[in-house]
């Protein structure tokens, strides 16, 4: 059972701002982190952080050398 289907609403979406530490509903990717193990992690500002922070490389624009 989900919550959207007992009470009819989806659950909030959004993510944790990478600088100020707080919850934002409209979250803004701002870089990705690859890992040795397991799947990347992508960094997620808040609007108002967001136009201050320099973007960092996302999923694929990295080239991988053998």
């Amino acid at each position: 059972m989900t919550r959207e289907s007992v009470t009819g609403t989806p659950a909030p979406s959004g993510a944790m701002c990478c600088r100020c530490k707080q919850w934002t509903y409209a979250p803004v990717e701002v870089g990705y982190h690859e890992r040795p193990s397991g799947p990347g992690v992508t960094l997620y500002a808040c609007p108002s952080h967001a136009v201050a922070m320099t973007p960092g490389p996302m999923p694929g624009e990295r080239t991988r050398r053998p």
